[in-house]
Formats: structure tokens, sequence, C-alpha cells
């Protein structure tokens, strides 16, 4: 549907229509607005830093995984059933901790990634709007997913939409 309202647009401006005289678009790239930003490289930093500190925790958790796991092959056969099981036992405990830890910092990345992003963005949006307006442009797309990052509200058909719409769900 966005690529169709793009296109369509798009086709508008290019023939000359009257009332696409009017209509100024832009657009910006917004991965690399994000990445090569101020904030977006703080983010990255910080990011990086509890990064490092977490490979830190697993380095440390997968060494004493390696040394009860290779203490419990050369000790196996000597150990007696009891304390051999407890040994795996043990083993397998702090195994299911790794994996657990592993996870748990995975998570703890992508949400302070998905927070970060989310403050950028908003700033981001505040500021394309005020450019938007500032210098007549119509609209503002996201160059990598034609998604409207401005839309002038002479343009904004949204209500005229939903009262078409709304008519239409009450006949039924």
């Amino acid at each position: 549907m966005k690529r169709l309202v793009l296109m369509a647009l798009m086709l508008a401006v290019m023939t000359g229509s009257a009332w696409a005289a009017d209509i100024k678009l832009g657009y910006l790239d917004m991965q690399r607005t994000l990445n090569t930003s101020e904030a977006g490289k703080a983010a990255k930093a910080q990011l990086q830093e509890k990064l490092k500190k977490y490979q830190e925790q697993v380095n440390v958790k997968q060494e004493e995984l390696q040394k009860l796991k290779t203490d419990l092959e050369k000790q196996g056969m000597a150990l007696t059933e009891a304390s051999r099981a407890a040994k795996e036992k043990d083993y397998q405990q702090k195994l299911k901790d790794f994996q657990r830890f592993t996870k748990d910092a995975e998570e703890d990345l992508q949400a302070r990634d998905g927070e970060f992003t989310k403050k950028i963005l908003e700033t981001l949006e505040k500021i394309v709007q005020e450019y938007g307006k500032k210098h007549g442009y119509s609209m503002i797309f996201d160059a990598r997913s034609a998604g409207m990052l401005y839309a002038d509200p002479g343009v904004d058909l949204t209500e005229e939409i939903l009262k078409a719409l709304n008519a239409a769900q009450s006949k039924k």
C-alpha cells in the first residue's frame, strides 16, 4: 500500500499535473542517520561497553564449565556412582545457569538498543517535521522503507477515509 501511494505521487509529480505543482517531496536514509549521528555513536559505544562486560563474564563462566567437564571426564571412572551423579548434576545446573545468563544478556542488550533507538527516533521525528514545515515539504519519506516521516496536514486524508470506512461498516 505504501509503495502504491508513493508510486502514484511520483507519477503525478513527473506528469506535471496542476495539483502536483505544489507538492514538494523529500527523503532521508534513516539507518545511516541513526548510525552516524552523535547520539547513535554514543549509544553504540555504550552498547559495546556493556557487551564487553558481558563477554568477560561469559568467558569466565565458559572456563568454569570447561574445567568442570574436564574434571568429570578425568575422574569419571574413579568416582563412586553417587559422587559422579552429583558432579554431573552440578555441571548440568551450571550449564543451565550459563545458558540463562547468555540469553538474559542478549535480551538486555536488545532492550537497551531498542531504548536508545526509540529516543533517537523521537527526536529525529520532531526535527524532520520542523524541517519539512520550514522548507515547505509536503511529504518526507524514509529512503529505505518509503514510510512517511512528515506529511502536510492539508494532504492528510485520514479523517475522510475513516468517515468513509465507518459509513461502509455501519451499512453492513
